[in-house]
């Protein structure tokens, strides 16, 4: 009989403390090796923790809501051998963790429930901590009643079968309920399932193009005069993030009215192109094509400014705001600059997917190198986004709609939105931003210089 006390590992690169958020075990209970025993918060993940020991807990070294620095120790088991971290076939690689949102028990449910709907299309080799390895087959997420989900893989020779054009609409309860909290008609969607069944990813790419404020309702007013909100987790992160990017980098905003027209019939051609079939493209797609074919043209945009030199990339990692539950997260497209018009399209399908369900991992949120934020799908015009920090430049995108547009001396409705942004004016100067905001404007007024 032997104890070994599991400490608080770093899940992400410099990552220095977390936040308990649950416990899925509890003292007297028997853990497997990688069996899921916590979920934690980092500054802009939810993160499940895998035990990397077999045995019994006999001691919980950490609450919920208190926040460990790493190393710490958080749980004790007892006769468990450990996994050897410096074995040959141990891979050092990120987390594969499969956090999701949770703003309610509802939703928890919900989520838990279209997650194991889907779960024949992701891997089935479970959460993994670094160094660790993988042990298959883990637990996952539990309900309220108590009973785990299991984290499997597809049925063996399960093959997809023909469906009919009259076939009914298959899908589980919770991704009925999905569909009508989101306004989907499940009608109208194609289901990427096993005999066509609707996953919840489907009804997510049905709904992306939907008003963000279309299901919020308005809440009774509250009885308390006030309330106080600690400080800490991802909301703390992203207050330093942003007082340091405010009074770090001196702004300077630049930005253009855009007639869009040819952009959204470009959009409306790609969506009926076989080669984009099942693939979501909306403007962004053009936006962020845009904005690569730009920086090929203004280097100097795509660059990080040190006390020492400024460092010029040669590569663009493509930062994505996204908005979540939990706030707003900037995973980005790694080499996006290699990436077809195609594969790009599903690279910001898969991100966006990623972020609202809660499953961005901090090594996707690092090295960023340019950002986009789509404020446009709130249905606001234009704002003066701040910089993500280190990045010396974001770029962001108004909602597109028809106005009155001078052609040829003659007022005719057009397609317009506003284009622009913020930089870093210890970078750059007022030349190369605005030919580089010209230049995203002059794709998004002609998309065929994208074939230069």
């Amino acid at each position: 009989m032997s104890e070994q006390i599991f400490p608080l590992p770093d899940v992400g690169e410099g990552l220095t403390e977390a936040e308990i958020v649950t416990w899925h075990v509890a003292p007297g209970d028997r853990v497997e090796l990688n069996q899921v025993i916590c979920e934690i918060e980092t500054a802009k993940s939810l993160v499940e923790l895998p035990s990397p020991f077999a045995g019994e807990v006999t001691e919980l070294l950490a609450e919920v809501g208190q926040t460990v620095p790493v190393g710490d120790p958080i749980l004790r088991v007892r006769s468990g051998d450990a996994a050897d971290p410096s074995a040959p076939d141990a891979p050092a690689a990120a987390p594969a963790a499969s956090p999701a949102p949770a703003d309610s028990d509802e939703t928890r449910d919900a989520v838990a429930d279209a997650a194991a709907s889907v779960q024949h299309e992701e891997d089935a080799g479970g959460a993994v901590l670094v160094g660790y390895g993988t042990a298959g087959t883990v637990k996952s997420r539990r309900r309220r009643g108590g009973e785990p989900l299991l984290a499997g893989a597809a049925p063996v020779n399960a093959a997809p079968i023909p469906v009919a054009a009259a076939a009914p609409v298959i899908a589980k309860p919770p991704i009925r309920k999905l569909a009508k909290d989101l306004g989907v008609d499940l009608a109208e969607v194609h289901g990427t399932g096993i005999a066509g069944e609707i996953l919840r990813d489907d009804v997510v790419r049905q709904a992306s193009q939907a008003s963000l404020f279309r299901n919020l309702s308005t809440p009774e007013p509250a009885e308390a005069r006030e309330e106080r909100i600690p400080l800490k987790g991802m909301r703390k992160q992203i207050a330093k993030a942003m007082v340091e990017s405010a009074f770090e980098a001196p702004h300077v905003s630049v930005f253009t009215d855009v007639d869009a027209t040819r952009t959204m019939e470009f959009v409306k051609r790609l969506k009926t192109s076989p080669d984009f079939a099942g693939v979501k493209v909306s403007p962004l797609l053009i936006f962020a094509k845009a904005m690569l074919w730009a920086i090929r043209r203004n280097p100097q945009v795509n660059s990080t400014f040190t006390e020492t030199e400024i460092i010029r990339h040669h590569f663009v990692n493509l930062g994505i705001a996204a908005a979540t539950p939990r706030g707003l997260v900037v995973p980005n497209i790694k080499d996006a600059q290699d990436l077809s018009l195609l594969d790009l399209a599903k690279a910001i399908e898969q991100l966006t997917i990623t972020a609202r369900d809660g499953r961005t991992q901090p090594a996707e949120m690092q090295h960023g190198t340019i950002t986009i934020t789509n404020i446009g799908v709130f249905g606001m015009d234009f704002g003066t986004p701040i910089l993500n920090p280190g990045e010396c430049g974001i770029m962001a995108m108004g909602t597109i709609r028809e106005k009155p547009w001078v052609v040829d001396g003659e007022v005719r409705p057009r397609m317009v939105t506003t284009v622009g942004g913020s930089f870093d004016h210890r970078i750059v100067d007022g030349d190369v931003i605005s030919r580089f905001v010209a230049d995203v404007a002059s794709v998004l007024e002609e998309p065929a210089l994208l074939l230069d």
